[in-house]
């Protein structure tokens, strides 16, 4: 059955643009439209899509009071916010990730003409559609799958194969720093775990979010606002301190480089790796490279499998590798592709990650 989308957007061309990129795709249709926010309330009502593309300003109710004003009619169905790549649209796209909106794409800009706007769309819309509403309903994972003495195997849903978890044993050397991926669904993730921790962590944490140059900025400026962690988008050469939650910029890999005796920066603009740049698995196999099995490594909500193989390593090296169970994961891909091959310690719902990672961190702090 094919995946019901709603296009919500104030501007025709933009409204035709996408209709006409879905169209191209057999399995999703297009059921409605909508000019502004207020019609767009009515046409979910009457037409209950599976997902919604939304415009960020519109007239008579914008895009950001539309996201509110469905979830709290109760409306649970994917939101992907429509975007500019500016300083404003960012800032009004994580305004709207925190309301309650699921994703984001960025509208196309510049020349090139309706072809490639229409690829440029349907590059970066159809597979977050097909993520997001996965047989047009999310499969719910029963029950948390925890951490065991000795490997385990839990059934997916997802058609990744069995969970096999590593065994978790007592660690002979401190956690000297964390590192974390995330993709989809990231953003809200990242605020709930960063405003989950109950003090600055210990050791340094850095993170790779996949997002666009401007949006990593305006990403760390948030977090910083509600935690008690100093969280700043990283720069090249600069220390990495205990305390500190480090974010890649948008469009460029970010590495964890050992430094007499200290840790610090580097940011690559080498080629994309998993289609990613900044990638997870790069900035993980850094951090073995340069600390071994003294890492902690913590996988998030995302689309595809970056971050996979570089917890493989962190693994292999010694160190804890924890990933978002599929219930609280808005995309189960980038962590169900690292608990599918065997390199996690444990799978826990977003809640229990914080305190997860400050009891691995404790023996740093003492």
């Amino acid at each position: 059955m094919s995946v019901r989308v709603l296009v919500v957007d104030d501007s025709v061309v933009i409204r035709r643009l996408v209709t006409q990129a879905l169209a191209a795709d057999p399995t999703i249709e297009v059921v409605g439209v909508a000019a502004n926010g207020r019609l767009a309330l009515g046409k979910v009502e009457q037409l209950a899509p599976d997902l919604v593309t939304m415009d960020i300003e519109m007239p008579e109710l914008d895009g950001i009071s539309t996201v509110r004003a469905l979830r709290a009619a109760g409306h649970r169905m994917p939101i992907i916010m429509f975007s500019t790549l500016t300083e404003r649209g960012a800032a009004a796209t994580l305004e709207a990730l925190s309301a309650g909106a699921t994703d984001y794409v960025a509208k196309p800009s510049g020349a090139g003409g309706l072809q490639e706007g229409l690829r440029r769309v349907a590059e970066e819309l159809v597979p977050k559609i097909h993520a997001l509403v996965p047989g047009r309903r999310r499969t719910e994972q029963p029950a948390a799958v925890r951490a065991a003495t000795t490997p385990t195997a839990a059934p997916t849903p997802t058609g990744r194969g069995p969970v096999r978890l590593r065994a978790l044993t007592p660690r002979t050397t401190p956690v000297r720093a964390v590192v974390l991926g995330s993709s989809t669904g990231g953003p809200a993730a990242l605020a709930g775990l960063v405003g989950g921790l109950t003090e600055a962590p210990p050791v340094p944490v850095a993170i790779v979010q996949h997002m666009p140059a401007v949006f990593t900025r305006q990403l760390a400026d948030r977090l910083d606002r509600i935690g008690p962690a100093t969280v700043v988008e990283a720069t090249d050469g600069e220390a990495l301190l205990p305390g500190h939650v480090y974010i890649a910029p948008g469009g460029r890999h970010l590495l964890v480089a050992g430094d007499r005796g200290g840790l610090r920066a580097r940011l690559t603009d080498t080629a994309p790796v998993n289609y990613s740049r900044p990638s997870v698995d790069v900035l993980f196999r850094s951090a073995v490279t340069a600390l071994g099995g003294e890492l902690l490594a913590v996988v998030l909500t995302g689309m595809g499998a970056d971050g996979a193989a570089g917890s493989g390593q962190v693994a292999d090296a010694g160190g804890t590798v924890l990933v978002q169970d599929e219930a609280t994961s808005v995309v189960w891909g980038m962590p169900g592709a690292t608990a599918a091959a065997g390199h996690a310690h444990a799978v826990l719902p977003l809640p229990e990650i914080a305190s997860a990672m400050t009891r691995a961190m404790g023996e740093a702090r003492r």
